[in-house]
C-alpha cells in the first residue's frame, strides 16, 4: 500500500476551529458496513445504535498542557517544546522547535519556575530533556504550559476543558482521544440506562498517534510506542459481556489500539500494564472490537489506515467523500463518525 492511497481532497473549511456549543450536538454519520449504507443525524442518536449486553470501552486519559515556550537567557533565542512522554520525575521525551537550536547541554528558560536542560536526541529527531524545577510539578506545569491543540486548530478560543473529555482522570497525554469530546455525563447515563456497560482503559496518546507518514510505502512507517492500561476488572467486564452475546463499541482510535493491544487471537482481553506500537491498516483481523465511534481524520494518516481496517480503503474514501460533500466538520473539535 502507498502513503498516496489515503489522501482525499478536504476543504480548509471544513476544519473545525473550536468545538460544537454543546459536546453531545455535533453531527453523527453513520456507516453500515454489512449493508455499506450511510446515515446522517447528531451524535445523540449513538443511543439507538446499543443493545442490553453491549460493552463501551473509553480512554480515560488526561491532557496535560505540554506545550512549552522557553528561551535561552544569554541569547533570547526562542524555543518550543512539546512534551511527550515522561521518562522518570524529571526526565522527557519531546518534540522541539526549531530543532537546529536545540543542542546537547543548553538550558532554555520557560518561566521563573521552570527550566529546561537538553539532554540527549531521539531517532525520531526529538530531544530527551531535564526539567528544572522546585515544588509540585503538575501545578507548576499548569502555570507554564499550554494545552497543545493540533497545528491546524488556528482559532485559540476552546478553553483547557473542552479539549478534555468529561471523564479524563489519568494525565499524561498530549493530544485529546478527541472521540470521546462528544460525549456528555447526561447522555453517558443515558447509555448506562439502555443496559450498556462503561469500561475504562487507558492510552496516553503521543507521537504514535499523530506522527505523520513520512515513508511512501505504509509498511515501511514505524509506529511509536504510546503506554496503555487494561485493569483486570476491564478486562474481566469485557470478556463476560462478549461471552454472553454484547458487542464491543471503542470510543476513538486509541481505545480500539490499547484493545487490539491485549487481546490475544482467540479473542480473549487479558489485563496488561506496557507499551505498544501496534499499526493497524487495512488487511488486519479485528480481534476485540466490533463498532468504533471516530472523528474523521487526516489525510494519509495513520488514523485514517486504521478506520479503513474496519471495511476498505475505498470504501472509507467514499464515505470520506460523503463526508465533505455534506459538509462534516473535520479534525480534532469536528462532527463524528460510528462505523457499525
Amino acid at each position: 500500500m502507498k502513503t498516496s492511497d489515503f489522501f482525499y481532497d478536504l476543504p480548509k473549511e471544513l476544519i473545525a476551529q473550536s468545538p460544537a456549543a454543546v459536546r453531545s450536538s455535533s453531527r453523527l454519520l453513520v456507516y453500515d458496513r454489512a449493508n455499506k449504507t450511510i446515515r446522517d443525524g447528531v451524535f445523540t442518536d449513538i443511543l439507538d445504535y446499543f443493545r442490553p449486553g453491549d460493552v463501551l470501552v473509553r480512554n480515560i486519559t488526561r491532557v496535560i498542557p505540554a506545550r512549552l515556550h522557553a528561551y535561552r537567557e544569554d541569547t533570547g533565542g526562542a524555543m518550543e517544546f512539546l512534551l511527550l512522554r515522561r521518562l522518570d520525575e524529571n526526565r522527557w521525551e519531546c518534540l522541539v522547535r526549531p530543532g537546529r537550536r536545540a543542542k546537547t547541554g543548553l538550558t532554555f528558560k520557560i518561566n521563573d519556575e521552570l527550566s529546561a536542560t537538553i539532554l540527549d536526541s531521539t531517532e525520531d529527531g526529538g530531544r530527551i530533556v531535564r526539567l528544572n524545577y522546585d515544588g509540585v510539578f503538575e501545578e507548576i506545569l499548569d502555570r507554564a504550559g499550554e494545552m497543545p491543540l493540533p497545528p491546524y486548530i488556528t482559532e485559540r478560543t476552546a478553553g483547557k476543558e473542552r479539549y478534555q473529555t468529561v471523564y479524563a482522570k489519568e494525565n499524561g497525554s498530549a493530544a485529546a482521544p478527541t472521540a470521546g469530546l462528544h460525549f456528555t455525563t447526561e447522555l453517558l447515563d443515558d447509555i448506562r440506562k439502555k443496559g450498556v456497560t462503561i469500561v475504562d482503559v487507558l492510552l496516553h496518546v503521543g507521537l504514535g498517534t499523530f506522527r505523520p507518514v513520512s515513508e511512501d510505502n505504509v509498511e515501511d512507517h514505524h509506529m511509536h510506542s504510546e503506554y496503555c492500561e487494561c485493569s483486570e476488572e476491564a478486562a474481566r467486564a469485557i470478556n463476560e459481556a462478549r461471552a454472553r452475546g454484547g458487542r464491543v463499541f471503542a470510543v476513538g482510535t486509541t481505545s480500539c489500539r490499547t484493545l487490539e493491544s491485549v487481546t490475544d487471537d482467540e479473542g480473549i482481553v487479558h489485563a496488561k500494564k506496557g507499551w505498544t506500537d501496534i499499526f493497524i491498516t487495512p488487511g488486519y483481523k479485528f480481534k476485540a472490537v466490533d463498532k468504533l465511534i471516530t472523528n474523521f481524520h487526516l489525510p494519509e494518516s495513520t488514523l485514517l489506515m486504521l478506520v479503513s481496517a474496519l471495511c476498505t480503503r475505498e470504501e472509507m474514501l467514499d464515505v470520506y467523500k460523503h463526508a465533505v460533500e455534506e459538509k462534516y466538520r473535520f479534525f480534532s473539535f469536528g462532527d463524528a463518525m460510528l462505523i457499525l
